[in-house]
């Protein structure tokens, strides 16, 4: 029995390495694409109080490979409520509900944007980092003690949630696909979503627009570190995923997002890391920027045409996404069999095609379970080359 789940592990691996190889593999790879939070409400946890051990998400991440039929583990976990709580994160809070959420709040002033270009580093070392996170805000040794607390607990967690995901990829035959993974932002997002809020980067880009392309350039280097996690001899992973552009003239996109974003991806397939990005909401009218980025990049669409994003980019991305969480919520399984086979149909000719949702499940709510169990299934039988 574990010799040929081992072997349904080598052959989803395959699969995975012939997309990025531009093959035609033997069928579609599938993704299953589940928060961790949703993961949990799945396995009948209470996100209030057993999301802050470690041990609940894990056996959520166990109970959902039993259940759902796709070829990865499909649980996302990058978010942890008991780091959080130790440090007094103000930029992410629980809710009544339990749910962590991403307030709007501008941990720097706009006169402060000579400092972030001078000494982006020790800026946000220093001052951003302090407000954000109001235990290391204390004076020493109580900061430092927060910060120790931080570490070992980011750090082990980590470690647990990576052991347990081989372990857990080997024992149910997922693809376990190794290599360090990360997540980074392109710079024009990290300023916006951490450091000046949406509102007030909308501001700064007509008020200081020469700041603001400034600070793209000076973030730029720690957004690379941050994401490059390959090796000449074994490949890593990163994740982008993309905000503010789809809410950006696109004059104000060529100068101000698109040319640091760029060399963010540039720069890290240099390092042998495989680029995942995430284009939220339709990016539609900058494919042809998108098109400029380094053949072998994932982009998981959330909406747009899937035959205009085929026809632009399909022969040097691998694309994934489009398929609409919200048909798994309101429509019959016949709609929703008819819906994969129309994406399928389109994206999946000449491989370079992974399944998943348009975005993942962040509540269990968000979708009826039994069709999205019932849907994985059914593109495992139909989605064959």
């Amino acid at each position: 029995m574990e010799n040929n789940l081992h072997k349904m592990t080598e052959e989803r691996n395959q699969l995975y390495m012939d997309v990025r190889a531009g093959k035609i593999p033997k069928r579609v790879p599938i993704n299953l694409n589940m928060d961790g939070a949703a993961a949990l409400e799945y396995a009948g946890y209470d996100l209030k109080t057993q999301q802050y051990d470690i041990k609940y998400l894990i056996d959520a991440m166990e109970k959902a490979a039993q259940d759902f039929e796709s070829d990865n583990l499909g649980v996302t976990a990058v978010r942890f409520a008991h780091f959080y709580k130790i440090l007094g994160a103000k930029h992410f809070v629980m809710g009544t509900d339990g749910f962590l959420q991403h307030p709007e709040i501008a941990a720097m002033e706009p006169k402060e944007y000579d400092v972030l270009i001078a000494e982006p580093y020790q800026f946000l070392w220093d001052s951003v980092i302090p407000r954000l996170y109001t235990e290391l805000d204390k004076p020493w040794p109580l900061s430092s003690a927060a910060l120790a607390k931080g570490f070992h607990t980011f750090y082990s967690t980590m470690g647990q949630i990576g052991a347990a995901k081989n372990e857990l990829c080997l024992k149910y035959g997922k693809s376990n696909l190794g290599g360090a993974f990360a997540q980074t932002d392109a710079p024009f997002d990290f300023i916006a979503d951490l450091l000046r809020s949406f509102t007030g980067m909308m501001m700064d880009i007509r008020r200081v627009p020469d700041k603001v392309e400034a600070a793209c350039e000076a973030i730029l280097p720690l957004m690379i570190k941050t994401g490059a996690k390959g090796t000449p001899k074994k490949a890593g992973g990163c994740m982008i995923p993309l905000h503010m552009a789809p809410y950006m003239k696109e004059k104000d996109f060529e100068r101000f997002y698109w040319p640091t974003f760029k060399k963010l991806v540039e720069e890290l397939v240099k390092t042998n890391t495989n680029v995942s990005i995430f284009l939220e909401h339709d990016f539609t009218r900058f494919l042809d920027y998108i098109r400029e980025l380094p053949a072998g990049c994932q982009l998981m669409a959330e909406f747009g045409d899937p035959k205009v994003f085929k026809e632009k980019l399909g022969d040097k991305f691998i694309l994934t996404g489009f398929y609409p969480l919200a048909m798994l919520k309101t429509g019959t399984l016949n709609e929703i069999q008819d819906k994969a086979k129309e994406i399928i149909d389109i994206l999946a000719p000449g491989g370079r095609y992974i399944f998943s949702l348009d975005k993942s499940i962040l509540r269990v709510s968000d979708v009826e379970i039994d069709k999205y169990q019932a849907l994985l299934r059914f593109v495992k039988e139909y989605a064959v080359y």
